[in-house]
């Protein structure tokens, strides 16, 4: 490292750096032990509950949107007045549904009643997911760091490219005939 410091020191016409001693000091003297730097906590958002001690959120994916509601209770999920398990018939998007909830540690504590409407099953159930996310966390903000570096606060930005004219779909471009 100091090779690197001298070189860039002789190239600018700077005096190097004096190396660093390595080891030099006497044994007798205890080393301090090294102390971890110090984070300043992230200020804690407010607890956001309505009248009946529910966190609402809304969440987005594709052309689904869903209204979530979340409230302290058993792990019920209901998704537009069915259970989970009737709605999204597909173990894969169950699982999706309840990500947040594992992130967090919170699985089985907490009651869902969500609407969804418009996009397919796949987009619906990411919808739930971020609105599940998003009241988690308006529940319990000490929870947002968490679920927030699992990255499921972000709405996914992905969605359907549009179809333009003189091709087929979005990039398709219709059968090539030669004559």
């Amino acid at each position: 490292m100091s090779d690197t410091r001298e070189s860039i020191a002789d190239q600018l016409g700077a005096t190097p750096a004096p190396p660093a001693p390595e080891a030099e000091a006497p044994a007798a003297e205890a080393p301090a032990a090294p102390t971890p730097p110090v984070q300043e906590a992230a200020p804690l958002r407010e607890q956001q509950l309505d009248k009946q001690g529910r966190a609402y959120a809304t969440g987005r994916r594709k052309d689904a949107v869903a209204r979530v509601w979340l409230k302290p209770g058993s792990g019920k999920i209901l998704v537009n007045g069915r259970e989970q398990e009737i709605y999204f018939a597909r173990p894969t998007l169950r699982l999706v549904i309840n990500q947040p909830f594992d992130v967090a540690d919170r699985r089985d504590q907490y009651d869902v009643i969500a609407t969804v409407k418009g996009g397919g099953l796949s987009g619906q159930a990411g919808a739930v997911k971020h609105g599940i996310a998003q009241a988690l966390t308006r529940y319990e903000p000490a929870l947002r760091t968490v679920v927030k570096q699992a990255g499921f606060l972000t709405r996914d930005p992905r969605v359907v490219e549009r179809k333009k004219y003189g091709r087929a779909k979005a990039r398709r471009s219709f059968q090539f005939s030669k004559r």
